[in-house]
């Protein structure tokens, strides 16, 4: 018997971030899936209580991070593309973890449908691959803007690969002037909420 609303979950090479597709039902009328249930997601190690979705919209080239929140607002998220597609990208920014200052990388599209699950601790960001590219996300915390950080997206101590896109990148001003992961604090869970 097939389980209707079975998901994959892959743990990737980085404790806590996951990588998960749902089971999609495609007919000639188009396609159903659960994007989220809070009990089957807490069974596959997804803890986190949601309380805030997001969204953007985006053309290619636009570069969206490195971002996070700063204690005691910080926010694991869920994050999926729902048409077009991201390379969605995750760093590891929790003081003394052995992956400091790694990344998981991810193509997120509205084709294969993946989400992927960005513990409490972790630098996000996605550079956009289509036009008209409509990305949402859970949220376990409410933003806070006076908590609001960022990281060079293109700090050359990160090793990120971004993938060449044929278009110039647009950043906001605000990206632009990030500093790179050698001027951030590391985060620290202890006086987390």
């Amino acid at each position: 018997m097939v389980q209707f609303f079975a998901m994959e979950v892959v743990e990737t090479e980085i404790e806590g971030v996951k990588i998960v597709t749902p089971n999609v039902f495609r007919d000639a009328r188009g396609y159903f899936c659960e994007t989220y249930n809070a009990a089957r997601y807490k069974a596959a190690g997804i803890m986190s209580d949601f309380v805030q979705d997001n969204e953007s919209f985006s053309m290619k080239g636009v570069v969206r991070g490195l971002h996070w929140q700063a204690a005691p607002h910080t926010q694991a998220k869920l994050v999926r593309v729902i048409r077009g597609a991201v390379w969605d990208v995750a760093v590891d920014i929790r003081k003394g973890s052995p992956t400091y200052g790694r990344h998981v990388a991810v193509t997120l599209s509205g084709e294969n449908m993946k989400q992927f699950y960005i513990p409490r601790g972790f630098a996000h960001g996605f550079i956009v691959l289509e036009d008209n590219t409509l990305f949402s996300y859970k949220c376990d915390n409410l933003y806070n803007p006076e908590a609001d950080r960022g990281m060079r997206f293109d700090d050359p101590a990160l090793g990120i690969k971004w993938p060449e896109i044929g278009v110039p990148l647009t950043l906001s001003e605000k990206d632009k002037k990030h500093p790179p992961l050698s001027g951030i604090e590391p985060f620290c869970g202890c006086a987390d909420a």
